[in-house]
């Protein structure tokens, strides 16, 4: 399948579902049944498998890697794997299913195109269903997969499926996530994740592997705003190159021409792209998430925290932002206390000055008069910046639609927000 993005065929996904609902299983029966296990990693779980009295090789542990992981059972911590097939390769977030681990979900799914979502065919849609599905539409997820797990306990009931996809189908339109699947699966005997099961014979869809391989992700990931903020100012200042300057930095989205006419943020000032350089390579143009060096026909004050963005469309300019704010840190929200705010290469200090509501996960209402913000927990808040921002909504571009909340004195990331 032909793709744009930078890196070919590349489709970046994240599981979710509630604990021992099967992700990590799901995952490693993918990459045993898509022969992408080395000898000396089956070695190693069949031992590990052996050690804790289990008859079979427990696939799980191909992704939990922490000894806490492992001995309780449990994930606790994204895992990150790779592996390819002939026709995709494939970057996987394992996430954990524990409420108080919500922060890791939203950490693993950030960065990927799918979400895939397990539920356990003997209890259906629960709360975690409904917290992961509303996560992975707030985080603007293109695709959702729902795995209804564990089908040989519930005797591979085609009745039990269509119940839970009924409230499947109810709560997509609850969330407004269009585009998604449904498959009948067992990770743990491999029905519908590699090799079509002849246990399900009722079910005419695909197995998860095609549907991951087949999934169109040609704009999926892509940001289609134009946004370049600036990294590094490169000069060299050498014999070779006395008078050079360039605007490093990672493509945030769209696409920028040599001779296109651009503005310089925050200044405003006006000029024209004259070279676009990649190593020692000069290029015509460059593409969301390509890193390079751009150079403009006119000298313009420029450093670390500014952005490039085509003249006709240029983002809002604001020191007040408002925000879906999803909470990582064990300490309370605190209204009026000063954190630092990351937004793209760009370090502010802000204060929150206002919560709007609070989100019940479980039940997607809004909640106005709860305003105690703890771990986990995800508000729509308004927040005071000491200079200005260059921001889109966070669905029209992931990178300059997003920021991180620091706590200055730790300096540890307390929140994670999605611009509005």
């Amino acid at each position: 399948m032909e793709n744009n993005n930078t890196e070919v065929g590349l489709l970046r996904f994240t599981t979710a579902g509630s604990v021992d609902d099967g992700k990590s299983t799901l995952i490693g029966r993918l990459l045993y049944d898509s022969k992408s296990i080395f000898e000396d990693q089956m070695e190693s779980i069949t031992e590990s498998s052996k050690r804790r009295g289990k008859e079979e090789v427990d696939l799980a542990l191909l992704t939990d890697g922490l000894k806490a992981e492992r001995e309780q059972g449990i994930t606790i911590d994204v895992a990150y794997r790779y592996f390819s097939t002939p026709k995709r390769k494939f970057i996987i977030a394992d996430t954990p299913g524990h409420i108080q681990y919500t922060r890791n979900m939203v950490t693993g799914a950030s960065t990927a195109e799918v979400a895939v979502i397990l539920i356990d065919a003997r209890n259906g849609v629960i709360e975690q269903t409904i917290r992961h599905s509303y996560i992975a539409s707030l985080l603007n997820m293109k695709h959702i997969l729902f795995c209804i797990n564990k089908m040989d306990l519930v005797d591979y009931s085609e009745d039990v499926f269509n119940k839970i996809s009924e409230d499947v189908d109810k709560l997509t339109n609850k969330i407004g996530a269009n585009n998604y699947s449904i498959i009948p699966i067992s990770a743990k005997l491999g029905d519908n994740v590699v090799d079509k099961s002849s246990n399900m014979e009722w079910f005419n869809g695909s197995t998860f592997l095609n549907l991951l391989e087949t999934i169109d992700i040609k704009n999926v990931s892509k940001n289609n705003v134009p946004r370049f903020p600036i990294q590094y100012v490169v000069r060299p200042q050498t014999k070779e190159y006395p008078d050079y300057r360039g605007y490093a930095g990672r493509i945030a989205g769209g696409e920028f021409k040599v001779g296109e006419e651009v503005t310089v943020l925050p200044s405003m000032l006006s000029s024209k792209i004259k070279e676009i350089n990649k190593f020692e390579e000069h290029m015509d143009s460059a593409d969301d998430g390509e890193s390079v060096t751009i150079c403009l026909e006119d000298e313009i004050d420029i450093s670390r925290g500014d952005m490039i963005v085509p003249s006709n469309n240029i983002p809002k300019v604001e020191k007040e932002v408002e925000a879906m704010l999803c909470w990582f840190n064990e300490s309370k929200l605190a209204l009026r206390q000063k954190y630092v705010l990351r937004h793209s290469t760009k370090e502010v200090k802000c204060m929150i000055s206002e919560i709007v509501n609070k989100t019940n996960i479980n039940t997607l209402e809004e909640d106005l008069s709860d305003k105690n913000i703890e771990m986990n927990d995800i508000a729509r808040v308004k927040i005071k910046i000491t200079s200005p921002i260059f921001t889109d909504s966070y669905k029209d571009n992931k990178v300059s639609g997003s920021l991180i909340l620091i706590n200055e004195a730790t300096n540890q990331t307390i929140a994670a927000g999605m611009i509005i």
